[in-house]
């Protein structure tokens, strides 16, 4: 039964969820402990071959509605979401997150001060997340990778929402509408509203914890996606490729060549390399006061900075240079759920 419009959350959380129980369940578990209950949750399972509607009825003190429908991709299912809504802002996070206790009461204190059309939030590491989660979060994060491309407090272009935790008005739905079906959805979406003349905001103390992929092995898969991406954006926003995009690409080629000669000429050359895998433990060490999480975050980062710009370069060529636009394999991998 709809509830009256009087009773109308202020927001409406969207979460998208392909085969991810323990994740849903842990999520909903987050909410049910909001200091501040003025929102909904609607769950949408996108075919998923295990369902979670049982695991949403465990927390019958959090006002959740569940819907499932037939595998389409995650911005589809958040734009089914969408639909269904009631809420004044509409949240998306990722089915891998957890929500600290007072995020909402944050976010509603943060948007009554500072009105916003879009706004985002950072992420961060939980406790309890393993030592890779808590390295690929600083590989994702810190500013000796790509961190400081996606924008954020050191950031080298502006802020732009990420999906595991983002929001917009409903006057924003209205005019820009949802989510479009391809990689990096949400630079796509934060492009769209801005160019609309929305504005948009980063809300730093609204975080979350965010657990990203669990081994580097999808780790790899998932940045060499965003790499093949970022040349996507810009055969759809021609203005959008900035010099800042191609530094991974500029790395990986360097970073080759610096191989090649101090394999082939002296080990003089391979210093570069060395002192850069030193500051990134250095770093790692000093933010997470851990050495299992310094000692992963170096391969963690290499990952990062060689799988995005690789990424980049593979379809710049496709793209670009052969104009032969999205590739079989971007196309595969979307189908994946990558």
């Amino acid at each position: 039964m709809e509830k009256n419009e009087s009773a109308r959350p202020r927001f409406s959380v969207i979460v998208p969820v392909y085969n991810r129980i323990d994740e849903v369940r842990d999520l909903l578990e987050s909410l049910s402990r909001q200091t501040l209950k003025n929102f909904e949750v609607v769950i949408v399972e996108d075919g998923s071959t295990e369902p979670c509607a049982d695991a949403v009825k465990e927390f019958g003190d959090v006002d959740a509605r569940y819907f499932y429908k037939e595998n389409e991709g995650r911005s589809i299912a958040r734009n089914y979401g969408l639909e269904r809504a009631r809420g004044d802002y509409f949240i998306f996070f990722d089915s891998d997150c957890v929500i600290p206790p007072d995020y909402f009461a944050t976010l509603t204190r943060e948007l009554d001060a500072h009105p916003t059309d879009c706004f985002g939030g950072p992420d961060a590491a939980h406790d309890s997340f393993t030592t890779t989660q808590k390295a690929i979060n600083f590989a994702m994060t810190s500013f000796l990778t790509t961190g400081g491309i996606r924008g954020g407090k050191v950031s080298l272009e502006k802020f732009v929402p990420r999906t595991f935790n983002m929001g917009y008005s409903r006057a924003v739905y209205e005019r820009v509408g949802g989510f479009r079906e391809m990689f990096s959805e949400d630079i796509d979406m934060s492009t769209r509203v801005r160019e609309a003349g929305f504005s948009i905001a980063l809300i730093r103390p609204a975080f979350v914890y965010h657990k990203r992929r669990g081994n580097l092995r999808k780790f790899m898969r998932q940045v060499y996606v965003f790499g093949m991406s970022r040349i996507t954006l810009k055969l759809l926003y021609p203005g959008s490729l900035k010099l800042v995009h191609a530094l991974p690409a500029v790395a990986v080629l360097l970073g080759a060549i610096l191989v090649i000669l101090g394999v082939t000429v002296s080990p003089w050359f391979l210093l570069p390399i060395g002192l850069y895998l030193v500051a990134i433990f250095v770093t790692a060490l000093v933010l997470t006061r851990s050495l299992a999480i310094a000692a992963k975050a170096v391969p963690a980062s290499v990952i990062q900075i060689c799988g995005y710009g690789c990424g980049f370069i593979k379809a710049y060529f496709i793209k670009i240079l052969l104009g032969r636009g999205r590739n079989v394999e971007e196309e595969i991998l979307m189908r994946k759920g990558v």
